[in-house]
């Protein structure tokens, strides 16, 4: 029997007492005066008064107990390297990189940008930042200039940490003229620039700003030099972790360190079910949320051992290289986007590699970051032989909001559904008026304020943006912006953002719903269903899908029956006609397919080329895909 329900309404009856004793799984310098305020910042603050540091209670804390353990394993196979660090090794690796960048005047409250690959060095970065209490920004490595430079005159970074250049599968991204540009770019100027020169690509250094990372840190070992952890208050900020406005602007999610620390440590055994010394993996990149949640601190939060893999699911060299690293590592736990897991089967359709590998340490697979289709969760559940679990969360809120918390006991899968809402979360489905909806109704999904610990209190200077995009739609809400309904038994079921509910005929449909229905045929890999303006009838949906390797019957037949499909599963209604074959969907480099661009494309729209996409060459494509068809002018 799972616990769950009696955690939950334990939480819902005294959220401050629950809060109270997760907070007793953190070292604090000075515990908190109060649990929460409800008076401070724009919806109350959590564990105010309280002062600590978050790279001690990654670090440091373990190194008594835990010190000859792997904290970072780090597996490149773009560059067919591995290497490993213990908790003894990373203090010492994080408190000279900290020491060298107070060398060059970064204190307590400065602002750091870390533009880099996934290498282990990205790691360290982020934990002597915290360590110095500096506030750091990790832009994803290979932004382009402009981007980067927006993020620049945002933050206003004394500091920047970089690198000569990323490795993809196919080619080396040089990333210091990139740099250069940005900082040409921007109107604010920070004063040092710390550069890991990379074997692959080395790059020019500008005198007086550029300063070579791995002379710097050798000089510091040398000379003993290694900052001390800094005192910070719980509310003061960890990151800024910048997310794409709809306005074009990026927004600067905050992160405290507190309440961050809290609710991460809080998710690794009732989430996870992973225990100290376990291996966990989390297969994203540190440029975004997943990545600093569940690759650097709630990992060694939590004792355990991460894994930081640089590298791609298919490619690098084959669709079986996700087993390789479990199987090599001892694997646990593996939390990825379903995206990843698409590629795979798509490549792998009868998962022939997974038998190449000895998976018997593996234990589950969590999947979060785009709607996981039952398809997909059913797919790898069979060639696995693993329970499956999706999980919805955000950039904003760092941690799950509704997910299956296996550590409290496992709750019945249901396909299509990221299970129930966690202990912190009041998630209500309103209507336009705000009104509570019935079950099995569609409507905005929100979350009743306070937002608890490890959520975002606020937008990087700019607390009005942050009141006008989240909390003024629904008085006394957080809008997720997605959409969907809970079942009769509190599940939540994500089916699209609400920008992706399509208006057809008066009927108002989820695109997700579509896909989920799409997806289910066997020779479609994966798929994006967007609404297209129609004259008649407001919108109407059109089908994109990418097909399963090796398939090779006629495309126009595969389309008619994907039409099929829909009409007897959703219905006339749907009105459901359109069907593309194309060779791939447009993404960013976390994986989320870009359907708000497509649907600009398709509808004569202008758009900006959106900064995080993964190959501005997929939108020619679907471009001219669309044209062909008669969709596109």
């Amino acid at each position: 029997m799972s616990r769950y329900h009696d955690v939950y309404a334990g939480w819902k009856a005294d959220p401050e007492a629950f809060w109270s004793e997760a907070a007793k799984e953190i070292d604090w310098i000075a515990p908190p005066n109060k649990v929460f305020d409800p008076y401070s910042g724009q919806y109350g603050r959590w564990f105010p008064g309280a002062t600590c540091n978050t790279c001690y209670n990654c670090v440091d804390r373990h190194v008594a107990t835990r010190g000859d353990q792997k904290a970072l394993i780090h597996d490149s196979p773009i560059t067919g390297t591995q290497t490993s660090y213990t908790y003894r090794e990373l203090q010492h690796e994080v408190a000279t990189l900290a020491a060298v960048i107070a060398r060059h005047g970064v204190s307590k409250g400065d602002r750091v940008i870390i533009y880099m690959p996934m290498v282990p060095e990205a790691t360290f970065a982020m934990l002597a930042c915290a360590r110095l209490g500096a506030i750091h920004s990790v832009v994803f490595g290979g932004f382009a200039a402009n981007e980067l430079a927006t993020r620049i005159d945002d933050a206003q970074p004394k500091m920047i940490l970089s690198a000569s250049c990323g490795i993809e599968p196919a080619r080396v991204v040089a990333y210091k003229p990139l740099l250069d540009g940005a900082i040409e770019l921007a109107e604010h100027k920070p004063s040092n620039c710390l550069i890991l020169q990379r074997e692959q690509e080395a790059c020019a250094l500008v005198a007086g700003r550029d300063h070579d990372w791995a002379s710097s840190v050798a000089a510091a070992k040398a000379a003993g030099e290694m900052a001390d952890c800094v005192a910070v208050e719980a509310t003061d900020p960890l990151y800024v972790l910048y997310t794409s406005g709809t306005t074009g602007e990026p927004k600067g999610v905050v992160r405290d360190n507190g309440g961050h620390m809290v609710a991460l440590k809080w998710s690794m055994k009732a989430i996870y079910d992973v225990d100290p010394g376990d291996v966990y993996w989390a297969a994203s990149d540190v440029g975004w949320v997943v990545g600093h949640s569940y690759i650097v601190f709630a990992p060694l939060l939590h004792g355990c051992t991460t894994v930081m893999f640089e590298g791609k699911p298919v490619g690098t060299p084959d669709a079986g290289v996700f087993w390789r690293v479990i199987s090599e590592h001892g694997v646990k736990c593996l939390f990825t986007a379903p995206t990843a897991f698409r590629a795979i089967k798509k490549e792998d359709p009868q998962g022939a590699l997974i038998k190449e590998y000895d998976l018997s340490k593996f234990e589950a697979l969590y999947l979060a970051g785009e709607r996981a289709d039952p398809d997909t969760i059913q797919w790898a559940e069979q060639k696995l032989g693993v329970p499956v679990y999706d999980h919805w969360w955000q950039t904003e809120t760092g941690w799950t909001i509704a997910g299956n918390p296996v550590g409290l006991g496992a709750l019945p899968v249901k396909y299509g559904s990221s299970t129930v809402p966690m202990p912190g979360y009041d998630v209500q489905i309103l209507d336009e008026q705000g009104a509570e909806v019935p079950a099995g109704e569609t409507g905005s999904i929100c979350i009743k304020l306070p937002m608890p610990p490890g959520c975002f209190p606020t937008l990087w200077n700019k607390d009005e943006r942050f009141r006008e995009s989240y909390l003024t739609t629904f008085s006394g809400f957080y809008e997720t912006s997605d959409a969907g309904y809970k079942d009769e038994d509190g599940y939540v079921y994500i089916m699209a953002r609400t920008d992706d509910i399509i208006n057809v005929a008066g009927h108002r449909l989820s695109t997700g719903g579509m896909e989920e229905v799409v997806a289910a045929h066997p020779d479609v890999a994966e798929c994006a269903v967007i609404g297209i303006a129609d004259a008649m009838k407001g919108q109407s949906p059109a089908g994109f899908i990418v097909l399963n390797a090796g398939v090779n019957r006629p495309t126009e037949e595969i389309e008619k029956e994907v039409v099929q499909l829909v009409r007897d599963k959703i219905g006339p209604v749907a009105a459901f006609k359109t069907v593309l074959s194309v060779p791939r969907l447009p993404k960013t480099r976390s994986g989320k397919i870009l359907r708000k661009t497509m649907r600009m494309i398709a509808d004569g729209e202008d758009y900006k080329m959106p900064a995080t996409i993964d190959d501005p060459v997929i939108l020619d494509e679907i471009t001219a895909c669309l044209k062909e068809r008669g969709i596109a002018a």
